[in-house]
């Protein structure tokens, strides 16, 4: 992105506007700032803004209808900030189009790092110039649909291939059960979770090192899988 980022950040609380402001804006960003969701949903109409941050505990309508609403009629990165800690909440998010999820309290670093990662998928970043992925010894290639270890390839099924492809163009990104399901098996299996399960046991036995302490595909608790970020 040869011009700096413009990330439209979305909350009420004073506080949570005057620490993110100046800590977004020393990186390079450009920085608009709202407090509702009326005024979000125009932004993003007339500013289109390469990043959401988005406050779910808003004055005038819940965060969760302005993501889908957002994700209705575009593909902006949004990663949720919020209080709202249970895992169900999560997923909801998730599940209606948010890219990542911060909880509140939160570290300056690990939201820079969200941040950092939502943009550098919108761009394309986490791949390289050949449409390939690599993770130390690890490399995916997208075009001739080939993994490798180090120069040996690793022989995955159609479907192992599928999810792996699927996760790893998400890299650092969690994926929901439900999400992942219906893109893999179509949205009559999203109330078989026991596909998903067996299929990610078989791509990790091929895949990790030690399956048991996965290094790459990693669980998120209740939530869904994630494939590992640049800084894992």
């Amino acid at each position: 992105m040869s011009r700096p980022a413009h990330i439209l950040l979305v909350d009420d609380e004073v506080s949570i506007q005057r620490a993110m402001v100046p800590l977004l804006r020393s990186r390079g960003y450009e920085v608009t700032v709202v407090g509702t969701a009326r005024e979000a949903l125009a932004s993003v109409e007339g500013e289109r803004p390469d990043l959401i941050v988005l406050d779910l505990g808003l004055p005038d309508m819940d965060g969760l209808d302005v993501c889908r609403r957002v994700r209705a009629r575009w593909d902006t990165p949004i990663v949720v900030l919020s209080a709202r800690g249970a895992e169900k909440d999560k997923i909801v998010a998730l599940d209606e189009g948010a890219d990542d999820y911060v909880t509140k309290p939160f570290g300056p670093d690990e939201l820079l790092a969200r941040v950092r990662a939502a943009l550098r998928r919108a761009s394309g970043g986490e791949l390289g110039d050949r449409g390939q992925l690599q993770r130390g010894d690890l490399t995916i290639d997208f075009d001739r649909r080939r993994v490798l270890r180090g120069e040996s390839e690793i022989k995955l099924t159609p479907k192992e291939l599928e999810l792996l492809t699927l996760m790893a163009r998400h890299a650092g990104q969690v994926l929901t059960h439900r999400v992942i399901l219906k893109a893999i098996w179509g949205p009559h299996a999203v109330d078989h979770p026991e596909h998903l399960r067996v299929l990610m046991g078989q791509l990790r036995k091929k895949l990790e090192p030690d399956p048991a302490r996965p290094r790459y595909l990693l669980t998120e608790p209740w939530v869904g899988y994630r494939f590992a970020g640049e800084a894992e």
